[in-house]
């Protein structure tokens, strides 16, 4: 059985994001085809983690001070569905006033993202994207694309983790993560020999 993860061993002033995913029972090995097309011998299933309000709380809480603490500031944070709408969520609650609102980004049926007709972007509001995990930004930037064609600027990307091969800002836009882990990742055709003998896991 799963051990159930300790509140406190989700302290923001010293969280160790993959021990989190470990206790959790969100850090996986094996053979993943991931969201992005790319093979993978490893995967971080967010989900798993964020069942737990508590530990949603806490991750969203550090990932607010981070934003806080690098100068970040907009009143309105957006996050692609399904993956990123409880996080936008409980990131807003702890970054902002009553006046911060999180809205989502939804698939459009044609490959890309829209925003809902009941959500309202100000001409030039500013924004903030939230994603859980990072691998190429593919799905974050379709959310973002999305805001601005509503009207929106995005001040900053976030994430918990960024699991990307280069480090720095994505496509020109800031971004703010509570860890960095790098994960060997294959596209189809170039899978080594010893990763493809493992049983394939589409996730």
């Amino acid at each position: 059985m799963m051990r159930r993860p300790d509140r406190r061993e989700c302290d923001t002033a010293r969280m160790d994001v993959l021990a989190l995913y470990r206790q959790a029972g969100a850090y996986h090995e094996g053979h993943f085809l991931l969201a992005s097309g790319r093979h993978s011998p490893k995967f971080l299933q967010s989900t798993t983690v964020l069942q737990y309000p508590h530990l949603t709380g806490q991750i969203a809480a550090a990932l607010a001070q981070k934003l806080t603490d690098t100068g970040v500031q907009a009143g309105l944070l957006v996050g692609p569905a399904m993956g990123g709408v409880v996080l936008a969520y409980e990131v807003a609650r702890h970054y902002g006033g009553p006046d911060v609102r999180a809205i989502f980004a939804e698939k459009d049926g044609a490959g890309g993202m829209k925003i809902r007709e009941a959500f309202t972007i100000a001409p030039g509001e500013l924004f903030i994207a939230v994603e859980d995990v990072l691998t190429t930004g593919g799905s974050v930037l379709k959310a973002v694309r999305a805001a601005e064609f509503a009207g929106g600027r995005c001040a900053a990307i976030a994430c918990i983790v960024d699991r990307r091969a280069v480090e720095g800002p994505l496509e020109g836009y800031p971004l703010v993560s509570l860890t960095r882990l790098v994960f060997d990742t294959y596209p189809p055709d170039e899978v080594p020999k010893w990763l493809a003998k493992v049983p394939l896991q589409e996730i």
